[in-house]
């Protein structure tokens, strides 16, 4: 019985069953934990969210242990480059850009970018209504690209932050003016908090497909053809075996995997 389930786990993944002898027994996931509900930490220090479940069901999928570690966000490709882990698995979008210092999986999700100010603003959204305004966004992430390019050029000025709490806590205090961030992560992780009372989205979804690509993914090193074959055949079992439903169920009330 042990053979036969071997065979059949090694056929699902494409593997030979002395490939799947030959593979690691452990997945040292790189993720950035400031990311509400995606990945974010409980009161009591524990991991938790959307990314990494998922990420324990791939691992769950693959019989490998799951390892988190944790990275700053603007460090986290160079991170994974340098070995300090073997994949990101933290909502990272597929861009060209990326593509050309690390290798993706297809997307496991895709949510648009939103703008989020003060309701009582007056804003519109529109780049030349920023004039003047200042945009807290994350380091590093294609939120800050796409401000750069739609706003800056407008005169807004663009304040790129170390993480997206920094920025909630900036907007609050009036050091900034409005965001460009996911739409679920800033929806769970501000507006529907008390902090984020009197802030609202401004305006429709953010289209940048240049920039925002076409949805999250999961990056590891270039080359590393082998680990992403792996990661695909392991999103679509969870996809077809009801894993990846039960977690989305979990955080959210529609389809997060998205068209």
């Amino acid at each position: 019985m042990k053979k036969l389930a071997l065979i059949g786990l090694s056929a699902l993944l494409g593997l030979s069953p002395a490939a799947f002898a030959e593979t690691p027994k452990e997945l040292r996931v790189g993720l950035e934990a400031a990311y509400e509900p995606f990945t974010y930490k409980t009161a009591d220090g524990q991991l938790t969210g959307f990314d990494v479940d998922i990420a324990n069901a791939l691992c769950e999928e693959l019989q490998v242990k799951c390892t988190f570690v944790e990275q700053d966000w603007k460090g986290i490709i160079p991170a994974l480059n340098a070995k300090k882990y073997d994949a990101i698995i933290s909502s990272m979008s597929i861009t060209e850009e990326r593509k050309k210092a690390v290798d993706f999986t297809e997307k496991y999700y895709n949510t648009p970018a939103r703008l989020v100010a003060r309701a009582d603003a007056g804003l519109d959204g529109s780049p030349t209504g920023l004039k003047g305004k200042k945009i807290g966004v994350l380091k590093a992430s294609t939120h800050e690209k796409y401000a750069q390019k739609a706003y800056a050029p407008a005169g807004a000025t663009v304040v790129p932050y170390e993480s997206t709490q920094q920025v909630y806590l900036d907007m609050v205090a009036g050091r900034v003016d409005a965001t460009v961030a996911d739409s679920v992560e800033v929806s769970v992780g501000f507006l529907k908090k008390p902090e984020g009372q009197g802030f609202a989205f401004v305006g429709g979804p953010l289209q940048d497909e240049a920039i925002f690509g076409q949805g999250a993914g999961i990056a590891v090193r270039k080359g590393d053809t082998a680990l992403r074959d792996r990661l695909n055949a392991a999103i679509q079992a969870i996809r077809a075996n009801g894993k990846y439903q039960a977690i989305q169920d979990k955080y959210f009330d529609f389809d997060v995997y998205g068209g």
